[in-house]
């Protein structure tokens, strides 16, 4: 006969900012950092994340106390303006002060203001040689713009300098049952869900604008793909719906992401979960538009299982 156990009492764990710097400073590697919970982890290149904890229970034993551990993890983005590159270095193709680069001879190219008198068919140009050295400027008669002159911004790069302003946040995850509130039995239901909110599953909306060209993104998660650790993956449509053990679905599979039939031997197994975001951009009449799709993925947290132990009389 199995005895419900008492619920616990929910509590966050965070991880200490010193840690992370103690980390940062030692050179010790990222995964080296353990919270205080045991089977935290952070994601590699993190130096620092957080463990929360809400005592959820154990499916397949409806009044059982339970809990979930998860942590932020990765966090990431680029973009900028488009780059162009003189005697090694980087340097943005457009400057709203030296105008264009040219490539060419590695000088930026903007018309004098004001224009002096010039012949017919020729203009005056403020040029800025030495890859943007001020210390080289002049005035110079052409009778034409130079290469890439009055290029419009690339809108693609002005999506990237849009989502590189927002924040995309791996999924903190939880799983139930949970190694440190009792053991979970094999081929019993394990539920798996993470946190909601803009940042962590989206829509998020942004824009940029540059030299009268504005560039609109929408990002959301399509999907969040969860690694079972067994060998087996789970893909769900939202962040899943967290386990209560004294709800009217304690004991049964979870109702939208779930392990249903749950894992086949007894180990100590280690999850993880990535969100697949989908980022569309396009410009102020809709064309052209396009795609950048994002991927951030969790730390990893224990689950156990044990075999069903049968007592004959």
């Amino acid at each position: 006969m199995l005895t419900p156990g008492r619920a616990g009492t929910p509590r966050r764990l965070l991880v200490a900012a010193g840690l992370a710097l103690l980390v940062a400073l030692s050179g010790v590697p990222a995964s080296a950092a353990r919270p205080g919970d045991p089977g935290a982890e952070c994601p590699p290149g993190q130096n620092d994340c957080s463990v929360w904890d809400d005592d959820p229970g154990v499916p397949g034993d409806p009044g059982g106390g339970g809990g979930n551990t998860g942590g932020g993890g990765n966090t990431g983005g680029g973009g900028g303006a488009a780059k162009c590159q003189w005697n090694g270095r980087v340097i943005p193709c457009y400057d709203d002060v030296l105008g264009w680069f040219n490539t060419g001879d590695g000088c930026y190219y903007k018309l004098a203001e004001p224009q002096p008198t010039a012949p017919e068919g020729k203009q005056w140009y403020l040029q800025t040689c030495n890859g943007g050295d001020l210390g080289a400027q002049t005035v110079v008669l052409r009778d034409g713009p130079p290469p890439g002159y009055g290029a419009p911004p690339d809108p693609e790069e002005l999506a990237r300098r849009a989502l590189a302003s927002i924040s995309l946040l791996p999924p903190r995850i939880a799983v139930a049952p949970r190694r440190s509130k009792g053991p979970g039995l094999v081929g019993l239901p394990v539920w798996m869900w993470a946190s909601k909110g803009p940042n962590y599953f989206g829509p998020l909306t942004k824009s940029a604008s540059d030299r009268g060209l504005t560039v609109t993104i929408t990002a959301k998660v399509d999907s969040i793909v969860w690694d079972m650790g067994d060998g087996q993956e789970v893909t769900c449509h939202g962040p899943g719906t967290p386990y209560d053990a004294k709800g009217g679905l304690a004991g049964r599979p979870s109702p939208d992401c779930g392990y249903d039939g749950g894992y086949q031997r007894a180990d100590t197994y280690r999850v993880r979960a990535t969100t697949h975001w989908s980022v569309h951009w396009e410009t102020g009449d809709g064309s052209p538009s396009g795609e950048l799709p994002q991927i951030r993925t969790s730390n990893t947290i224990p689950i156990q299982i044990q075999e069903l132990q049968v007592v004959a009389r």
